[in-house]
């Protein structure tokens, strides 16, 4: 069944508020915390637009189950190609779309799909949303995240508990920042998005 794997427009609404009292930058505590974890690292090239590379630290210890389909939808190749079809300048941007958001073809439904892997539980912690973390896009049920992950561009506590944290982004940043932004009036929808040209991953 399509579900559109969204991050809550109320949440996001109220959220867009919040996040201008926050400043933008990593803070130390975050970089240090994701370079200290087990790993593994996903690799992302991004296209279009913005080039370069961002290095996520993936976390097994906290979403075992989430990282274990990241790591194999990238093994797959799956990943490549996907476009970066919601962007909110501000709070965060998200890709990961397999089925209906590949570069090159039609994107219209992109945010609506997963990949041929079923969903996953909610894996849920007490990990916060800062800058630079990396959380897993679901429909209403807590249960229905699949492959679709965002980044956030500034913190964002009233996702907390909410959404499940996969990793931080450990290198790269800047690359996140300049990714292609979308019409905040369209939900972030982005028109010739850019995309992740390949995604690879390093223990």
């Amino acid at each position: 069944m399509q579900r559109d794997r969204l991050i809550a427009g109320g949440m996001m609404a109220a959220g867009l508020a919040v996040i201008g009292a926050f400043a933008l930058s990593q803070s130390p505590a975050l970089a240090q915390a994701a370079t200290d974890g087990p790993g593994p690292n996903l690799i992302v090239e991004v296209g279009g637009s913005t080039t370069g590379q961002i290095v996520i630290d993936l976390l097994p210890d906290v979403a075992p189950k989430h990282v274990e389909q990241i790591t194999a939808l990238a093994a797959e190749g799956a990943y490549d190609g996907v476009v970066f079809h919601r962007v909110i300048d501000g709070f965060m941007a998200q890709t990961g779309d397999v089925e209906f958001g590949k570069q090159g073809g039609n994107t219209q439904m992109a945010g609506m799909g997963g990949s041929s892997r079923a969903d996953l539980p909610a894996e849920f912690s007490d990990l916060t949303f800062e800058r630079g973390t990396v959380g897993m896009a679901r429909s209403q049920s807590p249960d229905s995240a699949n492959s679709q992950f965002f980044i956030m561009f500034a913190p964002g506590e009233f996702l907390n508990g909410q959404y499940t944290v996969v990793g931080n982004v450990v290198s790269g940043m800047e690359v996140v920042d300049a990714i292609k932004k979308g019409d905040q009036a369209a939900n972030g929808s982005v028109t010739d998005p850019d995309f992740m040209a390949s995604v690879t991953v390093a223990e």
